[in-house]
């Protein structure tokens, strides 16, 4: 595994968040692009909880004792339990910017130590997971929900371009 191309991979993921979400205001984050899909600030919360609460956690925990328990997650019932679409959109993004640094500066400690990437948790679901996979999964959660962001814009632009449309950018 190529520990510094994920760190980097994650650094850059991190910055191309908040860009996606530059120059929007708490009414446009809050824009549905349908019933029952996340608005902006929705998943944005939902990468900050993911980031504190998930990944760094569960890599933390594998690290330093395979054999313990995970502490529970409910990322989907988070979003109604924590109330995501009421928070106002630049204080996730200040809260998800410095919690990144932390999760990144942490990692630089990992690497310099020479973590053993290979500790392994078993998961009742999925099997055993090590360290390195759950580093894996994390960057590519970040490009998952970029997607998601990018589908989000793009049905923003759907919505403000109506009654014209924008086939002509891919027919």
């Amino acid at each position: 595994m190529n520990a510094e191309a994920l760190r980097r991979e994650l650094e850059r993921g991190g910055g191309s968040i908040v860009a996606a979400c530059a120059g929007l205001d708490d009414d446009e984050a809050r824009w549905r692009p349908a019933t029952g899909k996340w608005c902006l600030v929705e998943i944005v919360s939902h990468l900050l909880d993911e980031e504190r609460d998930d990944f760094r956690a569960r890599i933390r925990s594998t690290l330093d004792d395979p054999e313990a328990a995970w502490t529970p997650i409910d990322p989907e019932g988070w979003a109604q339990d924590r109330d995501y679409a009421a928070r106002k959109l630049s204080v996730v993004l200040a809260a998800f910017t410095t919690e990144r640094a932390a999760s990144l500066e942490w990692l630089d400690g990992l690497m310099r130590a020479g973590v053993d990437w290979g500790r392994a948790h078993e998961h009742p679901h999925l099997g055993v997971l090590r360290a390195g996979d759950l580093f894996a999964a994390w960057v590519a959660h970040d490009q998952l929900h970029l997607a998601q962001l990018a589908r989000w814009h793009l049905a923003r632009v759907a919505a403000s371009a109506a009654p014209f449309d924008a086939r002509y950018a891919a027919p």
